[in-house]
């Protein structure tokens, strides 16, 4: 049986550059032997992905705090059992762009209550949690000007600088509350200092005995 993969979440606030640095971090492993597999939530699984598509469309805003927490945690069920569990299973790493956490930011932080967010990530994700989240940290501001870089905002991105901050701030407390699993990086510094930042420590805490170059 084959030892079980590391699981490494990315989490933070819009145009703080998860999938930029979830690519990056994969690279830096394959290029140190480890077979890694990356996804992303909402998403993830074919059937996650079309879950994602009514999250992100106008209608998907529209439902309540509550209700997108029930569909975020049906997607993140079905990810979680075709495609999260069976690569770590297979021994395989797995970097996720958004887990849990994103859910407790962004709906928790609207509204959702604690109790309910709590229940359906047991149902969806069961004992399962990252090896390591890593939290990206820039301002609400610096992160609506990065987004507006691309050709179009989805509706989370479309929210308001205090609706951000919250979810900023959510992601913070998540973090002072778990340390032994988070990780907070400034996003605000280059890329390359973002993902020298995050190899350290994934090599200080998953890899100590590789070398960190």
């Amino acid at each position: 049986m084959p030892i079980r993969g590391k699981f490494i979440s990315l989490e933070g606030g819009e145009g703080a550059g998860k999938s930029t640095q979830a690519r990056a971090l994969a690279q830096k492993l394959r290029a140190r032997g480890k077979d890694v597999l990356m996804t992303r939530e909402p998403g993830g699984s074919p059937w996650a992905e079309r879950l994602r598509s009514a999250l992100l469309s106008d209608a998907g805003q529209a439902l309540s705090p509550a209700e997108q927490t029930v569909m975020f945690a049906a997607a993140r069920a079905d990810h979680v059992d075709t495609v999260i569990e069976p690569a770590l299973a297979e021994g395989r790493w797995v970097v996720c762009d958004r887990f849990a956490d994103s859910t407790e930011a962004y709906q928790g932080s609207a509204g959702a209550s604690t109790e309910m967010m709590a229940l359906l990530r047991a149902v969806a994700a069961g004992d399962l949690a990252p090896d390591l989240t890593f939290i990206l940290d820039l301002p609400p501001e610096v992160g609506r000007e990065r987004a507006e870089q691309r050709d179009t905002l989805d509706g989370f991105e479309k929210d308001t600088m205090e609706v951000q901050g919250r979810r900023r701030n959510a992601f913070l407390q998540i973090a002072a509350r778990e340390p032994a699993r988070c990780v907070v990086v400034d996003a605000t510094i280059s890329q390359d200092e973002v993902a020298e930042a995050m190899w350290r420590v994934v090599h200080e805490r998953l890899l100590p005995t590789l070398t960190v170059a």
